[in-house]
């Protein structure tokens, strides 16, 4: 049985074209479409929070594994793009995930980020519901889910 360690609360009004923030303040977004002729300067969109919660979820996910698997690392980067797709299904996203692991080889890096994919609670939530691609240094690993 799994233990709750946080719980982030937040509200959003009105959709794409709303307001969205947390319900200590901390954050507080207008929102628009993305690509929307008359967006305002200084909004944001879902995709642009996914992204920004995927990389940072995923960059420490990598920061645990090596220090459960007692590797150093000299830093970690995730580069993360949401695409928002539309198919003969409606609208759907996918996920590409570009890592820079400094201080390792290339191998060592890559088995790194496979081992933090199968902990990063985002890729535990998207693995089988959307198509995550995976990069280690600008290179394509092989068993991205």
């Amino acid at each position: 049985m799994s233990k709750i360690v946080y719980t982030a609360h937040a509200t959003a009004k009105n959709g794409r074209n709303g307001h969205a923030e947390t319900n200590d303040g901390a954050l507080k977004l207008d929102l628009a479409s993305p690509g929307a002729p008359n967006t305002k300067s200084g909004t944001t969109n879902p995709e642009q929070l996914f992204a920004c919660g995927y990389a940072a979820c995923f960059g420490s996910a990598v920061e645990y594994v090596a220090q459960q698997k007692k590797i150093a690392v000299t830093g970690v980067t995730v580069n993360s793009d949401i695409n928002l797709n539309m198919g003969d299904d409606g609208f759907s996203i996918s996920a590409t995930l570009n890592i820079t692991v400094s201080g390792l080889a290339q191998a060592d890096a890559e088995a790194l980020v496979a081992a933090a994919h199968q902990v990063c609670p985002y890729s535990k939530a998207t693995r089988g519901n959307i198509a995550v691609t995976l990069k280690v240094n600008d290179h394509a690993l092989a068993m991205a889910a």
